[in-house]
């Protein structure tokens, strides 16, 4: 995986970032450097922006709006973590026909990982390509 660090965009979500346990930031920090690799190397990805979504760190595209919000969540006391689409979307019911083993579900919002579970990585940046490109409608040849 691509390790380059991308500069926090505001001070509020680094905030965020910077109250997780230890080992909580190291694995949502991975996943938020995954959403920006997988944003920069997949065709039709609008500008990624983040931000902060109900207190959680939230990535979107802009310019286009080719995507869906993708959340970013810790549980403190647990140590799992999560990433998470909107509920109205289909794309965990996708995810599931695709992957029924690969990942743990959080009912139809959520991809939930336990503290040191190793992430399987292909499945998951094409999870993520498919939330960064949700709205792009599919070209008819």
């Amino acid at each position: 995986m691509n390790t380059k660090l991308v500069e926090f965009q505001s001070e509020d979500v680094a905030q965020v970032f910077g109250a997780w346990p230890a080992q909580v930031r190291m694995s949502i920090l991975n996943l938020r450097t995954m959403i920006f690799d997988v944003a920069a190397t997949t065709d039709g990805v609008g500008t990624l922006v983040e931000t902060l979504k109900w207190n959680v760190p939230a990535y979107l595209t802009q310019k286009p709006k080719s995507g869906t919000t993708i959340r970013l969540e810790g549980k403190t006391d647990t140590g799992q973590y999560g990433l998470y689409v909107p509920c109205s979307t289909t794309l965990i019911e996708q995810c599931r026909e695709l992957y029924p083993e690969r990942f743990s579900f959080q009912k139809n919002r959520g991809l939930l990982f336990a503290p040191n579970e190793k992430v399987p990585e292909n499945e998951l940046r094409h999870f993520i390509a498919m939330a960064l490109t949700y709205h792009v409608k599919p070209s008819s040849n």
